[in-house]
């Protein structure tokens, strides 16, 4: 791979950890996966029944293993892997946090963002998986997580929305937006090499956006 330090992003459902996992495996990478199941944030599966109560203590503790995790994985590469790759990027804390907590939690949420983001590098290249609601739904659906199953449609339009309102504000990363709505990169090892072809390229710092 051309980038020592890649991330991948996109809301739930996107491919993320698929992607991340088989570019791993594939090229040799060192592969940093986002704790994200109940047992690391205990919060998680009370949050999607009563967001309002439990929305704080989510995204704290999902901030506090973010850190803790990229602190210790993101020390250089080792003398087994040839570049880093993970499922996600620090600043998704801030994007989601918008959309879940309430102004004042905000307020304070992101004082304590602010302070661990300056202490994190950023990546070489940010990936941006860009699926539409119907297609996210679908493949959150086939994945079966239970405490999943009740996300609705315009919670997922509002976390594009932050996403893409983080990456108009970005002006010093490498930032690669690759519509997948027309490929299936799972079940077909062509489309998957697209994917590969588009990522290993030279890209000028800025935001680049792909259809494939």
């Amino acid at each position: 791979m051309r980038y020592n330090y890649l991330a991948i992003e996109g809301t739930m459902g996107a491919g993320k950890t698929t992607l991340s996992t088989r570019l791993a495996n594939d090229f040799n990478g060192k592969l940093i996966l986002e704790e994200y199941e109940p047992d690391k944030n205990p919060f998680l599966a009370k949050f999607y029944n009563e967001p309002d109560k439990y929305a704080f203590q989510v995204e704290m503790t999902f901030l506090a293993l973010r850190f803790q995790q990229l602190k210790d994985k993101l020390c250089g590469l080792d003398l087994f892997h040839d570049f880093i790759i993970s499922d996600y990027y620090v600043a998704k804390s801030l994007i989601f946090s918008r959309e879940n907590l309430q102004d004042d939690e905000y307020s304070l949420f992101s004082r304590f963002f602010n302070i661990i983001f300056s202490n994190i590098p950023k990546p070489e290249l940010l990936v941006y998986l860009y699926l539409d609601v119907e297609h996210l739904q679908r493949n959150i659906r086939k994945r079966g997580r239970e405490y999943e199953q009740k996300i609705e449609n315009s919670y997922l339009e509002n976390l594009q929305r932050g996403y893409f309102e983080f990456i108009r504000q970005q002006k010093d990363m490498r930032i690669l937006i690759l519509d997948t709505n027309n490929i299936d990169f799972v079940a077909n090892e062509s489309d998957y090499h697209k994917i590969v072809e588009a990522i290993d390229q030279p890209y000028d710092i800025g935001v680049h956006r792909l259809v494939l």
